[in-house]
């Protein structure tokens, strides 16, 4: 019996080929929205993860000054009388907006200095920086050294709790009377102190830190 002679291949359509091209080309746009998405969330988790990198830093060099304040005021810039408390904090806006003195300043190239160390926060267009001097009593002509801890900052406040357990704005407090009340006031210290930073992504961040008695 004579086989039949096999049927030729069939080619595809111009329609088939348009609608195959038309499911890749959406097939396509559909896999570079999830990778755009994908690495727009990736860029979004770093920024996210630097900025609480900062916040967390700001909080643990907070920490440690307050945890090493020590009862040293310092002199005034001009004269000899040590007129600057060991911790002072003054109203609302005023530059810096707190400055201590601390101990435990390392000193690994065992240079001829104290190991005590003032350091004063300022806040400016936004940026919480940390500033401190090279001398512990400096003048007019003394230099810092400058750090800028945090970004996006709205506002900084400090509260100070006293003996009383009673939560202090300003630093001394403004209770004292007398030259000797005045100079003790100089040295004392708060048992602890709560930190308020308002930011712009993380709105109120507020931390309470206890002060080594």
């Amino acid at each position: 019996m004579r086989s039949l002679p096999a049927a030729a291949p069939r080619g595809f359509t111009l329609i088939e080929l348009v609608v195959a091209m038309a499911i890749a080309a959406l097939i396509a746009a559909m896999g570079y929205g999830t990778i755009t998405q994908a690495l727009g969330a990736h860029d979004t988790i770093k920024r996210q993860q630097a900025r609480l990198l900062e916040l967390e830093t700001t909080m643990r060099v907070l920490e440690q000054d307050f945890v090493q304040l020590t009862p040293r005021p310092v002199r005034q810039p001009v004269g000899d009388e040590p007129s600057q408390p060991a911790l002072q904090a003054g109203p609302p806006g005023q530059q810096p907006l707190l400055a201590l003195t601390r101990s435990g300043w390392t000193n690994p190239q065992g240079l001829e200095r104290p190991e005590l160390q003032r350091v004063a926060y300022f806040l400016e267009n936004g940026t919480l920086r940390r500033e401190y001097w090279f001398v512990l009593d400096p003048t007019l002509s003394s230099t810092t050294a400058k750090r800028d801890l945090l970004t996006h900052v709205k506002s900084v406040t400090f509260q100070f709790m006293d003996l009383t357990h009673t939560w202090q704005t300003l630093w001394p407090p403004a209770t004292v009377a007398g030259a000797q009340a005045l100079e003790s006031s100089l040295r004392i210290r708060p048992i602890a102190v709560q930190v308020t930073i308002d930011t712009e992504d993380f709105g109120q961040v507020v931390r309470i830190f206890e002060v080594a008695g």
